[in-house]
């Protein structure tokens, strides 16, 4: 530790000293020439010490920068929120190319606003333990807008004389991606299965029926209603069938622009006649001047179809079905089907549109899934809610043409 503080402070006394000597012709050893040189002596090494430990902490800040910026892992230490430093790893990871891209930037400039909130109780968390804490997943968001899925890990710090927070951690969208794929395979592979064991079970059933009646034509014990039972059990099969294929291998679909009001007017005039026999009255409503839509017409009218069949046969008893269509939200259209039917027990509301499952006598449970992949093919959403003995309320979402139109110029423009 160098003492120029104490040299510099003694020497000002001395010279303190000896103009006093020389102008006011005052003796130099006195008493103030010796507090005084104490005085100097003491401030010089406390001032010595200050300049020493100053310095061994700046070198040791630099120190723990270069170590940082040599780890192959992105680190960024925050204060109050503000990115204060951030090692070469962490520049490159938002897609920056230099350090003052990042330092003194938000962090929430970097994040999705939907993490935000995750972001500050994570920070709260930080500061009240005052240890590291457990990884945490966040979606962010580069300087070039590309989104990424970010994992890490942060710690309470005291940096620069202030306290900070240090986060280390690393992108993990590759390996999220990679898990997704090989989630969506086991799925598709489960859903297979499921869907060979259905098949078979269902198609089995009807077999079972006609085998029978064929040994009884065998014998001779021929009656019309026989022939009647075997091709019902036969069209059956054929609709097990044609559903199945609908879903495995859908046709290539034509999309033209649409009004939905006449699509769904062409399915009420089609289903009026089994309303009326099951007692049911469909009543249709619907805004004036509502926006086209980009459809593939029979496969809309499929949907409306199924959906309806779905509400007649919900009202054994009779009732009411309420067909709305409006326009909602920014370039959307809302079909709603509300039925007065048994309704669906809540905890079964979330395995809706999976294969073979249904309330049915002799469903499949094939229908509405083919509903849910036709409107997921049409950028739509298909939601139900229900409550039993009270009727469900079918949602089918739809964008429209100037909806379509608008996302294609934003995408031009930018």
């Amino acid at each position: 530790m160098k003492k120029s503080g104490q040299i510099i402070l003694l020497v000002i006394s001395i010279l303190f000293t000896s103009y006093q000597l020389y102008f006011h012709d005052k003796p130099f050893f006195t008493v103030d020439f010796f507090i005084f040189s104490l005085i100097a002596w003491v401030v010089g090494w406390q001032f010595d010490k200050a300049r020493y430990y100053e310095k061994k902490a700046r070198a040791s800040e630099e120190s723990y920068k270069k170590l940082i910026d040599s780890l192959p892992e992105p680190v960024y230490i925050s204060e109050e929120h503000k990115i204060i430093f951030a090692n070469n790893a962490a520049v490159f990871m938002v897609g920056a190319t230099q350090k003052d891209e990042v330092i003194g930037k938000s962090i929430f400039d970097f994040i999705v606003p939907e993490y935000e909130n995750r972001l500050l109780e994570r920070f709260k968390q930080i500061k009240k333990a005052k240890q590291p804490v457990n990884t945490i997943e966040y979606k962010a968001k580069r300087l070039d807008g590309t989104l990424f899925f970010y994992e890490v890990s942060s710690l309470f710090i005291v940096f620069g004389g202030k306290e900070a927070i240090l986060s280390i951690g690393k992108d993990i969208t590759e390996r999220r991606e990679q898990t997704e794929r090989l989630l969506q395979k086991s799925e598709k592979l489960a859903l297979l299965g499921q869907m060979a064991a259905g098949i078979a079970h269902e198609i089995r059933n009807p077999l079972t029926s006609i085998k029978g009646f064929i040994q009884l034509f065998k014998s001779n014990q021929l009656q019309d209603e026989y022939y009647d039972i075997v091709l019902s059990e036969l069209e059956r099969i054929n609709d097990i069938v044609g559903e199945f294929l609908v879903l495995a291998k859908p046709s290539a679909a034509v999309f033209v622009e649409q009004d939905v009001k006449v699509l769904i007017k062409d399915v009420v005039t089609l289903i009026n006649t089994q309303s009326i026999l099951n007692n049911v009255q469909i009543f249709f409503e619907y805004e004036s001047d509502l926006p086209m839509i980009s459809c593939e017409e029979n496969q809309l009218k499929q949907v409306f179809l199924n959906l309806l069949k779905n509400a007649i046969e919900a009202m054994p008893g009779g009732g009411n079905i309420e067909v709305k269509v409006m326009a909602k939200g920014e370039g959307n259209v809302s079909i709603q089907i509300v039925d007065q039917g048994v309704g669906i027990p809540k905890e079964r509301i979330h395995t809706l549109g999976e294969p073979f499952y249904t309330t049915k006598e002799k469903g499949t449970g094939l229908g509405l899934m083919t509903c849910f992949k036709i409107i997921e093919s049409h950028n739509g959403e298909l939601t139900i809610h229900s409550k039993e003995k009270e009727g469900t309320t079918v949602e089918i979402m739809l964008p429209t043409i100037t909806q379509k139109l608008l996302s294609k110029e934003l995408s031009f423009k930018h």
